[in-house]
């Protein structure tokens, strides 16, 4: 579905529900808050845009040094194979590869900052070999939903938020929500294979999925074994060294190649700074249209349809206090956040609302900015089949997220 579709119903559906409410209850302020929150969304997308400028002009740069210092060849020998037969329209040497893996990994570290630039840079360079340059490529769509399911590994800031609320344990939601994102990120890639008819039963792919399940494990396996104060201390130094020792590999191969890695800089800094500057009109117009529908009262109606759903069958619906995080999540991070952070104000950080809603945030990423600035950055705008199965990656990790705090926590 393109994003025009989703633009109008968000507007369509927000202006109905305001009628509503103006007509059959009164609220003489709603057209007025809706508004007023055009106002704000526009606000916030633009110093969003402007907080990335810097952050893309340095990475950018980076990413410059590392691709002329060979980086590439080297990541393309890594993951080649498993990439080939994900990517298969990109072909065995594309540039994309080594900026796809780094941004993989600086998802799983948790580093938003580092991962943005990367994954546009990655986004612009599948963009180059894109036969019809408005909508978008195979490669693309798996690309954009392997970031939206959100594979994480260290959730370090949901327990630093979980900590300020007053958690006795902010750790406690690491293994579940390492099992949910795991979850969500097969899904998305299960649909995506589905669509492109890429068999995920070939060796090469069982191979390296199986070798990420181990690994997994390990993880899981050692941090189990720390205190909560370890793990954030740990985490956080781990990830650190690892984006720095990067950044260090990067510049050591291109003096290596006898690149100049200054003037190599400059040149990908510039690219980060164009790139920061035309995501603008695209994250506004998407964050408007968030804002308005959740002004107007959409999301509020819509959880509490599910809730009497579920008490008629009979369902358990300790959760539903917890769906507001959930159903957010897809639409906008901050707003997600903010959710989780009233839940756990509301109910209390280790009560069980508050312990699903930190699952739910951390099971997978936030789909429509993704798909507005990834998408954005390279004019697409037919998305094809992306925004369906980054949905139901989403689902699946809201599901799991669930399921997997009331074997936990309840």
């Amino acid at each position: 579905m393109a994003l025009n579709y989703i633009w109008i119903f968000f507007f369509v559906v927000a202006f109905i529900i305001g009628l509503v409410k103006l007509i059959f209850f009164g609220d003489m302020t709603i057209f007025s808050e809706m508004m007023n929150s055009t106002f704000e969304m526009s606000k916030t997308g633009f110093e969003i845009s402007l907080g990335l400028t810097g952050v893309l002009t340095l990475w950018m740069g980076i990413m410059k040094i590392g691709e002329k210092g060979g980086v590439v060849r080297v990541f393309s020998r890594l993951v080649g194979p498993f990439f080939n037969k994900l990517f298969p329209s990109l072909g065995k040497d594309h540039p994309a590869y080594g900026s796809i893996m780094m941004n993989i990994a600086a998802n799983m570290l948790n580093l938003d900052n580092a991962a943005t630039p990367m994954g546009l840079k990655a986004m612009k360079e599948m963009q180059e070999s894109n036969p019809s340059p408005d909508t978008a490529s195979d490669a693309q769509i798996m690309f954009l939903v392997l970031n939206a399911s959100g594979l994480t590994i260290i959730p370090i800031s949901i327990m630093v938020y979980r900590a300020q609320m007053g958690a006795v344990n902010p750790s406690d939601i690491f293994i579940p929500i390492l099992l949910a994102t795991f979850f969500s990120t097969l899904a998305g890639l299960i649909s995506v294979a589905w669509h492109q008819k890429i068999n995920l039963l070939d060796k090469t792919i069982l191979s390296y999925l199986g070798g990420m399940t181990a690994f997994i494990a390990a993880i899981i396996w050692f941090f189990s074994g720390l205190e909560k104060d370890q793990i954030q201390i740990v985490s956080s130094v781990a990830s650190n060294l690892i984006i720095f020792s990067v950044i260090i590999s990067f510049i050591l191969l291109a003096l290596r190649k006898k690149v100049n890695v200054y003037d190599a800089f400059i040149e990908g800094a510039k690219e980060g700074f164009g790139t920061a500057v035309m995501i603008i009109p695209y994250l506004i117009a998407i964050l408007v249209a968030i804002g308005v529908f959740r002004t107007s009262g959409a999301m509020e109606w819509f959880i509490s349809g599910i809730s009497w759903g579920f008490q008629q069958l009979g369902i358990n619906t300790d959760f539903i206090t917890a769906l507001p995080t959930a159903l957010m999540k897809p639409l906008s991070g901050s707003g997600a956040r903010g959710m989780m952070v009233d839940t756990m104000k509301t109910y209390g950080a280790d009560s069980f609302a508050g312990r699903v809603a930190c699952t739910i945030q951390g099971s997978a990423d936030t789909t429509f900015y993704i798909l507005a600035v990834y998408f954005g950055s390279v004019g697409i705008k037919n998305t094809r089949y992306a925004l369906t199965s980054a949905l139901i990656a989403d689902f699946t990790g809201m599901v799991a997220a669930i399921l997997i705090a009331y074997l936990f926590f309840h």
